[in-house]
């Protein structure tokens, strides 16, 4: 039988600090269980605040990774205001560092700001670090996560943070690495122009998954519009996506790589 372990999805806020703690509205992670020869950890810089599972723990190197994407960003923004707050597309600069081009990319295909995908840009690039070090390498940003994995893992699937978890979907080792990115218009601190409670994207690209469960989530106010999601599904796996789950109430629907589990 292949073994899993469970790592909790959820959107929340974020608390600005440097040292590790116990963040109440992040307690989900308390239930994060690392196989045997693996080892969990945060690394909180500012904003960013990640849940991280490898083979030992590597905060020292990634920390130095941390800060300088989060220059990169910040750096870009000084001179390009607008990148903080657009709510739609901006040009793709040529000459950016390439988490931000990433970001514009993702952003235009999905009709957002590229902000909104910053969270899964991050969560690639510090796995992607992280795998140079670790086989496993999983981070936690936020409710957006990126997996590299030798295992199958498990993923919860929190959209009310009051009721007991239920429901989960399986990653398997042949689908990482991947991301897993999730949306809300009920929870967290994230700005939402829908009314879904939970919108889940896998993508290949941390960035992708971001701006696409974003922007799906924006779309998801009524029961036609998981009806909607389903007809445009050719549309999206052609984008990157490859997998997706949405709920609205009682009503959800999954398609593609999203193989439902009960927990």
């Amino acid at each position: 039988m292949t073994k899993t372990r469970l790592v909790k999805i959820q959107l929340q806020s974020t608390l600005i600090t440097i040292m590790k703690y116990i963040n109440p509205s992040r307690n989900y992670r308390q239930s994060c269980t690392p196989f045997q020869g693996e080892v969990g950890y945060q690394l909180v810089v500012e904003q960013s605040d990640l849940y991280i599972i490898s083979t030992a723990d590597y905060s020292g190197h990634l920390l130095s990774r941390l800060h300088k994407i989060r220059q990169s960003i910040k750096t870009h923004i000084l001179f390009h205001p607008e990148f903080a707050a657009a709510m739609t597309p901006l040009p793709i600069p040529r000459h950016a560092p390439t988490i931000i081009q990433n970001m514009c990319k993702a952003a235009a295909l999905f009709n957002v700001g590229p902000m909104a995908a910053v969270a899964g840009a991050v969560a690639q690039d510090i796995a992607q670090y992280l795998n140079q070090l670790s086989p496993e390498a999983l981070i936690e940003n936020g409710g957006d996560i990126f997996i590299y994995s030798t295992q199958d893992r498990l993923v919860g699937l929190l959209a009310d943070p009051g009721q007991e978890l239920t429901l989960g979907i399986r990653v398997k080792t042949c689908e990482t690495p991947c991301a897993v990115c999730s949306s809300s218009a009920t929870i967290g601190h994230s700005i939402s122009l829908g009314k879904g409670d939970l919108v889940v994207v896998k993508a290949k690209s941390g960035a992708v998954a971001d701006a696409a469960a974003t922007a799906l989530c924006n779309m998801v106010n009524s029961r036609k519009s998981l009806h909607i999601m389903n007809k445009k599904r050719q549309e999206l796996e052609e984008k990157g996506v490859t997998g997706l789950l949405a709920q609205l109430g009682e009503e959800l629907t999954a398609w593609g790589e999203m193989e439902l589990v009960m927990l």
